[in-house]
């Protein structure tokens, strides 16, 4: 990566981009790890994470990281999601965020000198040109090397660098949690319910 000491940095993350981009390479985001990697390569100016949340769940998985990020240096850009039915029924939620992290980093470009955008979504390739006429630098951090891959070609040529995921794993990383390992019980059927009825 390509920043000057004297670069105002401002990071724009799209947290389902990356997060699905980290996930399909094996490790998981340390966000204290990555806010200290950038403030070590100019002087961060903002680091901004945008996710949408389902509202009327009594509990989200994803409430203690937006709470965590809200407290510990980044600014935390949420909206509720929207929940629909996919075509085999399902249940699933939709909470883009392009106009949020759009507005945001033209809003930002008037002072920033090197924006980062972690987000591999094609649809960012217009603003990424649009803040680079604006004198800006964009890099762009995604991956090429999960199958498929997770950016856009259209975008990693518009950016004036792309840096894969893969290659800041080490940095930025930690190795996934494996899910809890199921104990095997060994006794009969009888065995359990004599000690159920104690």
């Amino acid at each position: 990566m390509t920043f000057y000491p004297t670069d105002r940095i401002a990071l724009f993350i799209d947290g389902a981009n990356l997060y699905s981009a980290a996930k399909a390479l094996g490790f998981d985001i340390d966000y204290r790890k990555l806010l200290d990697e950038f403030k070590k390569r100019g002087i961060l100016i903002r680091a901004y994470y945008y996710t949408a949340i389902a509202e009327n769940d009594d509990y989200s998985p994803i409430r203690p990281l937006v709470d965590w990020l809200d407290y510990n240096g980044f600014t935390l850009v949420t909206k509720p999601a929207r929940e629909f039915t996919d075509s085999q029924g399902r249940k699933r939620w939709r909470g883009d965020m392009d106009i949020e992290i759009a507005v945001d980093m033209l809003q930002i470009a008037e002072t920033a000198d090197h924006l980062v955008l972690f987000s591999g979504d094609g649809d960012f390739r217009a603003l990424v040109e649009a803040v680079q006429r604006k004198g800006r630098r964009v890099t762009v951090v995604s991956t090429m090397k999960s199958q498929p891959p997770m950016t856009s070609d259209d975008l990693r040529r518009q950016a004036d660098n792309f840096v894969d995921l893969a290659d800041l794993g080490t940095i930025i990383g930690r190795p996934q949690r494996a899910p809890p390992r199921q104990v095997m019980d060994s006794r009969t059927p009888a065995e359990r319910d004599a000690d159920d009825e104690y």
